[in-house]
């Protein structure tokens, strides 16, 4: 490496399993193995020995706690910045973006680090969400933030910088079949009954995800004489078991009994969607981006999505054969039916992967450090 390390602090709520989490995780395993050196806070979780043995720092503070005492992190976290040398400060979300704010607002601007923020969600517009744009870059995962920074916050242009998330190809490798033991565990267990074809609908169990619309959907297919079978995977635990529950007896409702499983939270997800003809995004708002899209997609596996936010940008670059108008179920059936019956093939390559967005964000970290470090 040329140049001086960088101390770089990477603010969270927790490191559990979503984007978020993994890129965070990502950037600061990358950091290390170019001889800098990552802090992350959070709150912790299942990522917290990864990110370790990675070479990175973990402290856990409950800086995502949504409660006025989360502010007394403000002082601390300002005291480390100060001992640490932080050359970087990024916030990857909100609550964690103002601790992040008020500390570095009470530095010497000549000596504090530079602040970044990385807006990963399309936030409703509004002065608590606004916090995210008052880094002095400011990172969009896609496009579509970048657009909703513009229009929504009026930021400059050119404070704005386009990184979208990006996948590693070694573990989404295109044309995965899971091993035979992954397989013999499966067949015994939550396997779909044979012949059926499998849809995949993964993500958070909240209703902005849309399992309302996939239950409509395997109805609509089953009408239509599909033999499909899909299956639900996002966590159930906490205050999540009781919209599980609600989606168990909608299922039922719609005479579902047998056509769906409830897989709840996996850590085997790629070979999941690896043994699925179609993995679908239904999410009913736009999203910033589309992690899980661009992982099926990286594998070869079809996908089917609503055609709004980075889920939308992606499916046009790399499968459009994929898009459907949001929230219109006649044509989901139909596009849906499309692609069990002939689906054109997965592009083996694309531009979203994991090498580029590591590049990318380090380059930031660079180019914005005091005194023009150079990597």
């Amino acid at each position: 490496m040329a140049g001086r390390a960088l101390t770089v602090v990477q603010l969270l709520p927790a490191l559990e399993g979503g984007g978020v989490e993994r890129g965070t995780l990502e950037v600061a395993a990358e950091l290390v193995r170019r001889g800098h050196r990552a802090l992350v806070i959070s709150a912790g979780g299942r990522l917290t020995e990864a990110l370790r043995a990675a070479g990175a720092e973990h402290i856990a503070w409950p800086i995502g706690a949504k409660s006025p005492a989360a502010l007394r992190w403000v002082r601390p976290l300002r005291a480390l910045l100060h001992r640490e040398g932080v050359d970087i400060l990024h916030a990857r979300s909100r609550l964690p973006a103002w601790i992040g704010w008020l500390a570095w607002r009470g530095m010497d601007p000549r000596t504090r680090p530079r602040l970044v923020t990385t807006v990963h969600g399309l936030y409703r517009v509004n002065a608590y969400s606004a916090v995210m744009t008052r880094g002095e870059r400011v990172i969009a995962v896609s496009e579509a933030a970048r657009d909703y920074l513009v229009a929504g916050y009026r930021v400059a242009p050119e404070r704005i910088r386009v990184i979208p998330r990006g996948v590693d190809r070694g573990e989404w490798p295109y044309g995965y079949r899971p091993p035979p033991e992954w397989l013999a565990r499966w067949r015994a267990g939550p396997a779909p009954p044979a012949g059926a074809r499998v849809l995949t609908l993964p993500g958070r169990l909240t209703r902005l995800k849309g399992h309302e619309d996939f239950l409509d959907l395997l109805v609509r297919l089953q009408d239509a004489g599909h033999a499909v079978h899909g299956l639900i995977v996002g966590g159930t635990e906490g205050r999540r078991a009781r919209y599980a529950a609600a989606l168990a007896r909608a299922a039922r409702a719609r005479g579902l009994d047998g056509a769906v499983t409830f897989l709840g939270h996996r850590a085997d997800v790629r070979e999941i969607y690896a043994v699925s003809d179609l993995v679908l995004s239904l999410s009913r708002r736009p999203e910033s981006f589309g992690r899980t899209v661009l992982e099926a997609l990286s594998l070869g596996v079809p996908v089917a999505g609503y055609d709004h936010g980075g889920v939308g940008e992606i499916l046009a670059r790399v499968y459009p054969a994929g898009r459907v108008p949001a929230g219109d179920l006649a044509a989901l059936a139909a596009t849906v039916g499309t692609l069990l019956r002939a689906p054109p093939p997965v592009p083996r390559e694309h531009p979203y992967t994991l090498g580029r967005m590591l590049a990318d964000t380090l380059d930031l970290y660079v180019q914005s450090a005091p005194g023009g470090a150079h990597a």
